[in-house]
């Protein structure tokens, strides 16, 4: 089963789940056209290139299970909180 998207909408998601968006982008290693290619994300192999995305709060980037790919991320500064297995 395929699932397309693009670094631009699966960072864009876990942005938002701390409260966060492209406003507050530091630095990125993406370049433009590589944040909106479109690839087939599901399993099988690895299709997006790597990158990190460092905001004011955070750092993320890209994950990959068996060729599924997803973005996670941790926070840039040290908070007391432990990081999930990823």
């Amino acid at each position: 089963m395929s699932r397309y998207s693009t670094w631009h909408d699966m960072i864009s998601i876990e942005m938002a789940k701390h409260g966060e968006g492209w406003q507050d982008v530091v630095s990125s290693t993406l370049s433009g056209i590589d944040r909106i290619h479109c690839f087939d994300a599901s399993f099988g192999g690895v299709e997006g290139v790597p990158f990190t995305v460092w905001t004011t709060q955070r750092v993320y980037f890209a994950t990959e299970y068996d060729g599924s790919e997803d973005v996670a991320s941790v926070s840039r500064n040290p908070d007391g909180k432990p990081t999930e297995h990823i």
